[in-house]
């Protein structure tokens, strides 16, 4: 039988073994998953409620929360403005939080726990790599995305419309494949820059190499662990949604504006706290799941785990080991 000095044993993974080890690494270390998930998303979702409400109750147009034909264009200009910034935070927050749940997850492994004072002075030195790589990762998407646009606009300009259309269709799908594609071989590149502490480039270059020859199963697992993770949030965020929309019908007054929008936002904030963990557990682990089936990592893990809990600090080293 394999060795299971934390939460997955070191052999093969399974997708149960994948799922139950991104549920038992919350359980054992819940101040470092959940506590850390909780400060993130409610200073997030504070910051994103006060920039969607800020711009309109500046201009006494929080009517214009329920309907959106009611904005006047600086509302509408400081909404978008707001949005933006909205975005910008939740990603970086996003980023940060990733990247601690990710050594939250490696010690995990060995059976460790870890406090989030830890847990950042492992990933602050890497936040500048994890933005970066991020920012690429947009950009590419961006770049993607404008090449599709500008190809069916020089045929609608040289040819016709349906003929745009019908290179649009064919363009859409191959762009989504293809994002698709670069998402799941890109899929490591954070937890290469985290835990194997390598840069933007090499990290690239690391998840590319680990995919290549799993890219379906990876895929798969990914996508099922989305789902899991959408249909939980959803069910808890609902019952919150649906309470405030019940409070605004009949009411025009400001105060129930506000109330059922801070209602959905918590309804999202308890969403994300649940799901976070779990979607960040499946990643990390189903990175080391590849590492196992690809270059024998398991090997490499127990050699960490014969020295017990608390040869962890060392054993963090092991995921720098290069593939056989």
């Amino acid at each position: 039988m394999a060795a299971k000095p934390g939460v997955i044993p070191l052999r093969p993974l399974s997708l149960s073994d994948i799922f139950n080890g991104a549920v038992g690494y919350i359980r054992a270390n819940p101040k470092a998953t959940l506590g850390l998930t909780t400060v993130v998303v409610v200073i997030t979702q504070v910051l994103a409620l006060i920039l969607q409400v800020g711009p309109l109750a500046a201009t006494g147009e929080l009517g214009a929360l329920r309907d959106a034909q009611e904005y006047s264009t600086g509302a509408l200009l400081g909404s978008v403005l707001a949005s933006l910034a909205s975005v910008v935070a939740t990603a970086l927050a996003g980023i940060l939080l990733s990247g601690m749940l990710t050594v939250v997850v490696g010690r995990a492994v060995f059976g460790a726990r870890i406090t989030i004072g830890e847990a950042w002075q492992r990933v602050r030195g890497r936040l500048l790599a994890l933005i970066g790589f991020s920012a690429l990762e947009v950009v590419a998407a961006l770049v993607l995305v404008g090449v599709v646009a500008g190809i069916i606009i020089a045929v609608a300009a040289a040819a016709s419309t349906t003929a745009a259309v019908i290179v649009g269709i064919v363009l859409v799908l191959a762009a989504i494949a293809a994002l698709a594609y670069l998402f799941t071989a890109l899929m490591f590149a954070p937890v290469a820059i985290v835990l194997e502490r390598k840069p933007i480039m090499a990290s690239i270059g690391r998840s590319f190499a680990l995919v290549r020859n799993h890219f379906w199963r990876v895929l798969g697992i990914r996508v099922l662990a989305s789902l899991v993770a959408a249909v939980v949030a959803g069910a808890v965020a609902v019952p919150f949604s649906i309470a405030g929309q019940v409070m605004l019908i009949g009411s025009d007054s400001a105060g129930p504006i506000v109330l059922a929008t801070t209602l959905a936002a918590i309804g999202g904030a308890i969403g994300q706290i649940v799901t976070a963990p779990f979607a960040a557990g499946v990643v990390v682990l189903l990175y080391t799941d590849t590492r196992i089936r690809a270059e024998a990592f398991d090997l490499v893990l127990q050699t960490g785990a014969a020295g017990g809990p608390a040869a962890t600090v060392a054993a963090d080293n092991l995921w720098l080991t290069p593939p056989r």
